[in-house]
């Protein structure tokens, strides 16, 4: 008896659980592919917001509570604006100011990062879950093939390859699945700790440009008020 290797006939001739296996990492690998792609639409973004802040602060040309657009860097502003309104406090010194802005921009800019976290445990999970339930199906379908040569009392090869060769589809499956998700997860996650150094690099020096300029405009005031 002739039997089929393509990858139709190896999951159509496979066990029921095995069949319930790579239907769920095939579903996996697709969720992956899914949210990767979302996601490099977004890191793009944010590394064109982070260039652009940085530009604004070399230049010197930042104003707190810029609304124009609602991304990182209008949160990043909206929140020092909130800072300088407050002023100095009674007895705080430029630094303390200046580290308050920090902490307020930082803040806000960790917030808007973690809108672009979620996803990123799913990768985790199916890189390092999917071989192992891949593997479950092999050792599931190399049980039955194993059953059923016993029953047959043919032990050649060509009774034995076929359900050999469908259980270990499910570890390629689950291989399959995993690989682009560790490949996924870790360039994304090393781009996000890249894009925060960047952001906080450029929010401390826009902190000392802010709070150099509220010291100045507080002299003014009062240099008037006398």
């Amino acid at each position: 008896m002739q039997h089929e290797f393509s990858f139709a006939a190896l999951i159509l001739n496979a066990d029921p659980i095995v069949q319930t296996v790579m239907a769920l990492l095939v579903l996996a690998s697709v969720a992956c592919w899914a949210i990767v792609f979302e996601k490099l639409g977004k890191f793009r973004r944010l590394r064109k917001a982070a260039a652009a802040f940085e530009a604004a602060v070399k230049a010197d040309a930042l104003v707190a509570g810029d609304k124009q657009h609602d991304d990182i860097q209008g949160h990043i502003l909206a929140a020092a604006a909130r800072e300088k309104r407050e002023g100095f406090e009674p007895g705080e010194t430029r630094t303390e100011f200046r580290s308050r802005l920090e902490a307020a921009m930082r803040q806000a800019m960790a917030q808007q990062l973690r809108r672009v976290e979620p996803g990123l445990p799913f990768l985790a999970t199916v890189g390092s879950a999917a071989p192992f339930v891949g593997l479950f199906g092999t050792v599931w379908g190399i049980m039955n093939s194993f059953t059923a040569i016993a029953g047959s009392n043919d032990t050649s090869l060509a009774v034995v390859a076929p359900g050999i060769a469908e259980a270990l589809f499910a570890t390629a499956l689950g291989l399959v699945a995993a690989i682009p998700a560790v490949i996924a997860y870790n360039k994304l996650s090393t781009d996000l700790g890249r894009l925060a150094q960047r952001f906080n690099a450029a929010i401390t020096e826009a902190a000392r440009q802010f709070a150099r300029g509220t010291m100045h405009a507080a002299r003014s005031h009062a240099d008037a008020g006398q």
